[in-house]
């Protein structure tokens, strides 16, 4: 598969309140241009930086859960992750069109901290909000977080 990236950048042309889309393939190789987005974001505000790890880390498992999970084997698919800085908090979106996910699973998953479950638990842990369903823009699944700056 070609990868084919995309990035755009709205809002008011502020370094603050615009966000920023990513598009990418669907592959494990393509997460640590999500990271590298992420840290060129944050610079724009001179984040601490233990409030980037933890962005960085939440934002790793997030991708990594798509790029696993939301495409059967052998399907090109892609992940589409959105991030918003503003005066008080850093949001990251992780979106994919794959096959979506059974929240009663996600319950198990909680309780047992299995390899799945493992990852939602260190996003729940290093960020201050956590929101997980189903994309709203069609098929597949949505995980956003939020990190407070101050």
């Amino acid at each position: 598969m070609r990868g084919e990236l995309h990035s755009e950048a709205m809002g008011s042309g502020s370094t603050t309140g615009g966000v920023v889309a990513l598009t990418i393939p669907a592959r494990a190789e393509y997460i640590a241009l999500c990271r590298l987005a992420l840290t060129g974001i944050a610079r724009t505000r001179a984040l601490q930086a233990e409030i980037v790890a933890d962005l960085k880390l939440a934002l790793t498992e997030a991708c990594s859960n798509s790029v696993r999970h939301a495409y059967d084997e052998g399907r090109d698919g892609v992940v589409q992750v959105s991030y918003r800085l503003d005066e008080e908090r850093m949001e990251v979106e992780v979106a994919d069109d794959g096959a979506g996910f059974d929240p009663g699973v996600l319950e198990r998953a909680q309780e047992e901290l299995d390899e799945g479950g493992l990852g939602i638990a260190i996003i729940r842990a290093v960020t201050d909000e956590l929101e997980i369903g189903p994309n709203p823009r069609g098929a597949g699944s949505r995980l956003r977080f939020s990190k407070y700056l101050n």
